[in-house]
């Protein structure tokens, strides 16, 4: 997890920084009604290359937004969920769907 120091002074500079691309935002989306496999997300996620969903996935867990658990099974089973922090992000991005729904309508 970055430190204080390492972040921004502004705190929506933090949060940009934490989930500021398309690809982390369709993560924790998915991530927000349950867990998911990696390829589940890879699948489900489309366009997205194996890179970029295996450092989005490093990266979030890193900052601490994500929990990866590992079942000791051969071949490995690996699931992804959000931690609390990750968890307390839902209004957030429930803002954002809201925001998406209503400036569809204005289009029409």
């Amino acid at each position: 997890m970055l430190t204080k120091d390492e972040l921004p002074q502004c705190p929506a500079a933090t949060t940009i920084q934490l989930i500021g691309s398309k690809w982390k935002l369709l993560i924790i989306r998915n991530l927000l009604i349950r867990k998911w496999r990696f390829n589940e997300l890879k699948k489900d996620l489309q366009g997205i290359s194996q890179k970029v969903l295996t450092d989005s996935l490093r990266q979030m867990e890193r900052d601490g937004l994500i929990i990866r658990t590992v079942y000791p099974e051969v071949p490995p089973h690996v699931e992804y969920s959000l931690s609390d922090i990750g968890n307390s992000m839902r209004p957030i991005l429930y803002a954002m769907e809201e925001f998406g729904k209503e400036y569809k309508k204005k289009l029409k």
